[in-house]
């Protein structure tokens, strides 16, 4: 049970991160488009870093439950 609510919290955690890195590259192509070239580059940048770290994150969680279940599968 304790493996499935950490994959939950995972889960939701990638949705937020997803999300808060959409509205970063957002902010950072209207600083692109305003011509404040470096700042958009670091924003958007920062954004797209925190958004695969997250997705790294949730996809280590699956790959333990899909081995969890696998492992009760043959114990049955």
């Amino acid at each position: 049970m304790e493996r499935l609510r950490q994959a939950r919290y995972s889960f939701n955690l990638t949705l937020f991160a997803t999300g808060m890195s959409f509205l970063v590259s957002l902010v950072g192509a209207g600083l692109l488009l305003s011509g404040k070239t470096s700042e958009g580059t670091v924003t958007t940048t920062g954004g797209i870093v925190a958004s695969v770290r997250c997705t790294k994150l949730a996809k280590e969680a699956n790959d333990r439950l899909d081995k969890i279940l696998v492992e009760l599968n043959d114990a049955d």
